[in-house]
C-alpha cells in the first residue's frame, strides 16, 4: 500500500530467536516504500547479524551510542538517541523480548534502544516474542498492560509453534500482519471513527438446477480493495460478498457470504438501515431462472429454452429507503452511451455517486487488477481519474465520500 512511501520507521530489534524476521519485516517495509532504520540491542546480535539488516534496510544498523571509528579510541561518532527519536514518524519494536519489555515497562535505559523509545514522541507499536509460559506470566501480562497505559500499541504475539517445541501464544505476529498494522496506523481517519460502512462485493449466482448457474465474470477485486481501504481508514466495514476467491481484506471486517441476487438483497436490507456509508460494487444478477429444476437436467433437446424473471433491483430498493444522513455509492458497468447510461442510473437509483467504468477501457473492467473510472455526483459533478491499482482507486473514492461526510 501506498501509504508507507516516504515513512521513516525504526524499527528495534531485541535478543530474541524470532529476530530472524525482522530481516522479512525490512524487506516489505522497504518494497512499499518505508525509509528504515535499524536499532539493535546487544543481544540481538547473537541471533541475526547488523550486516544482514544493513544490507536489506540500505543503512547502517545502531546498536551503541558511539560508534568507534577504525581509527582507534575518542573518534567515534555519537548517535544521538534525541534525534533518531524525532526523526521518525513511527517506532516498531519487533521482536520485543520479555526483558525489553520489563526495561521500557519501568524507565530502564541502559542502551541506545532504550534511549531511543524514552524520546520517543512518534506513535510505539510493540510485538512481542517469547516462549508460552513467559508470554502468559503474571509479571509479563502487567508490563503489557503497563506499556499500553502509556499509550503504546500492542501487535500481539500469535498462536503457533514456538521455539522451545510448545504450541500457544508467544509467536511473533508475522511480518505481514506486522506491516498490515502500520499501515492501518497510517491509513487512520478520525472522520470515518464509528461509521458503519456496507459494501456489496461480488457476483452473484442463480441457480438453473443443483449443479449449473447464471453468473458474470466479477472477481470482487474491486470491492473488496475498497473494503479493505475504509477498514484501515477506521470505519466499521460490513462486507456483503457473492461467490469469491479473494480473502479476507482486513480482520477487522466483517463478511456475509451470500451466493444468489437474493440473498445479497436480504443482508443488504438488513444491514441497510444500520449503516452510514453504503457501496454497491458487487455485479448482481438482473434475471434469475423463473423455476429451478431440483435435479439436474439432462441433456435432451438441440435448443433448450430457459425462462427468466427479474430480480429485485437492490440499488432502487435501498434508494428509496435512504435517509438524509446516509451516503450511497453505486457502480456501472457499461459498454456504450457511458455517461447517458451512468447519469440515468444516478438519479433513478438516488445515488450520491455513481462510478463509471467502460469495459472499452483497457485494463478497466473485470478481473484486473487495475481500473480506470469517471465518479459522476448527484449535483453531476464529473471526476476523471487515470488507470491505476484497485487500491488506488479505492483510496480516491474513499477521498471523495470523505469529502461528503464532512459536510453532513
Amino acid at each position: 500500500m501506498a501509504n508507507l512511501t516516504g515513512k521513516k520507521i525504526l524499527l528495534g530489534v531485541t535478543g530474541s530467536i524470532a529476530a530472524y524476521k525482522s530481516a522479512l519485516l525490512i524487506r516489505l517495509l522497504v518494497k512499499l516504500g518505508a525509509d528504515v532504520q535499524v536499532v539493535m540491542t546487544s543481544a540481538a546480535k547473537d541471533f541475526i547479524t547488523p550486516l544482514t539488516l544493513a544490507t536489506l534496510s540500505k543503512r547502517p544498523v545502531l546498536s551503541e551510542f558511539i560508534n568507534q571509528s577504525s581509527g582507534g579510541q575518542g573518534d567515534g561518532q555519537w548517535n544521538n538517541h534525541v534525534e533518531l527519536a524525532l526523526w521518525a514518524d513511527l517506532l516498531v519494536i519487533a521482536p520485543v523480548s520479555a526483558h525489553t519489555l520489563a526495561k521500557l515497562a519501568h524507565g530502564f535505559c541502559d542502551d541506545l534502544l532504550s534511549a531511543v523509545y524514552l524520546s520517543a514522541k512518534c506513535p510505539v507499536f510493540l510485538a512481542p516474542a517469547m516462549d508460552l509460559d513467559m508470554y502468559r506470566h503474571p509479571t509479563t501480562l502487567e508490563n503489557l498492560r503497563r506499556l499500553q497505559s502509556f499509550g503504546n500499541r500492542l501487535i500481539q504475539a500469535e498462536h503457533g509453534e514456538l521455539a522451545s517445541g510448545l504450541v500457544g501464544e508467544g509467536r511473533l505476529a508475522e511480518p505481514e500482519h506486522i506491516v498490515t498494522e502500520l499501515e492501518r496506523h497510517f491509513a487512520h481517519r478520525p472522520i470515518f471513527r464509528h461509521k458503519q460502512v456496507l459494501i456489496t462485493a461480488g457476483p452473484t449466482q442463480e441457480a438453473i438446477d443443483p449443479v449449473r448457474f447464471i453468473s458474470n465474470h466479477s472477481s470482487g477485486k474491486m470491492g473488496y480493495a475498497i473494503a479493505r481501504a475504509f477498514a484501515r481508514a477506521g470505519a466499521d466495514v460490513t462486507l456483503i460478498s457473492g461467490p469469491t476467491v479473494q480473502p479476507l481484506p482486513d480482520p477487522t471486517i466483517r463478511r456475509l457470504s451470500v451466493r444468489s441476487a437474493q440473498e445479497m438483497f436480504e443482508a443488504a436490507r438488513d444491514e441497510f438501515p444500520k449503516a452510514h456509508i453504503i457501496i454497491l460494487a458487487a455485479a448482481v444478477a438482473d434475471y434469475t431462472p423463473l423455476r429451478p429444476a431440483e435435479q439436474k437436467i439432462k441433456k435432451k433437446e438441440t435448443v433448450f429454452d430457459l425462462e427468466l424473471t427479474r430480480t429485485v433491483d437492490i440499488a432502487a430498493t435501498l434508494g428509496q429507503q435512504k435517509r438524509p444522513d446516509q451516503i450511497t455509492v453505486g457502480f456501472a458497468l457499461e459498454t456504450n452511451d457511458e455517461l447517458a447510461n451512468a447519469r440515468n442510473k444516478l438519479r433513478a437509483k438516488n445515488f450520491d455517486f455513481i462510478v463509471l467504468n467502460s469495459l472499452r477501457d483497457q485494463g478497466a473492467g473485470f478481473g484486473h487488477d487495475t481500473n480506470k473510472i469517471t465518479v459522476i455526483d448527484k449535483e453531476e459533478r464529473m471526476y476523471t481519474f487515470d488507470l491505476k491499482s484497485k487500491d488506488k482507486v479505492a483510496e480516491d473514492l474513499l477521498n471523495l465520500v470523505q469529502e461528503q461526510v464532512s459536510m453532513l
